[in-house]
């Protein structure tokens, strides 16, 4: 692999892990590489943290950007949130995530 790809591991609702090859020089974030893996990620906002349908839990130790005050927000109205709780669209693919292992939070009643 080159250095212009990282690998994310997402582990679905049902508990299978998906790994995920994901280049980083094209701007995405984990919402969008959920949702181009066929993951259950309705991303019903498209990525403007006015939804939590992309909701993962970071099961890795990455240094991840704080949430923004908009990301805290929606997780503050979000089901099942735990310490580890981010939206998945506010997470910018980047080389340093190479190895990033979330899990896809359960669906919000």
């Amino acid at each position: 692999m080159e250095n212009s790809e990282i690998v994310v591991f997402v582990t679905d609702r049902e508990g299978s892990e998906h790994t995920i090859e994901v280049p980083v020089d094209m701007n995405l974030n984990l919402m969008e590489v959920m949702k181009g893996s066929d993951l259950d990620v309705k991303a019903t906002c498209g990525g403007m943290a006015l939804c939590s349908t992309c909701h993962v839990y970071v099961l890795s130790t990455h240094s991840l950007p704080e949430p923004t005050d908009a990301e805290e927000d929606m997780l503050d109205q979000a089901f099942d949130v735990e310490d580890n709780s981010r939206l998945g669209c506010q997470i910018k693919i980047s080389a340093e995530l190479n190895g990033l292992k979330v899990k896809l939070a359960p669906e919000g009643a």
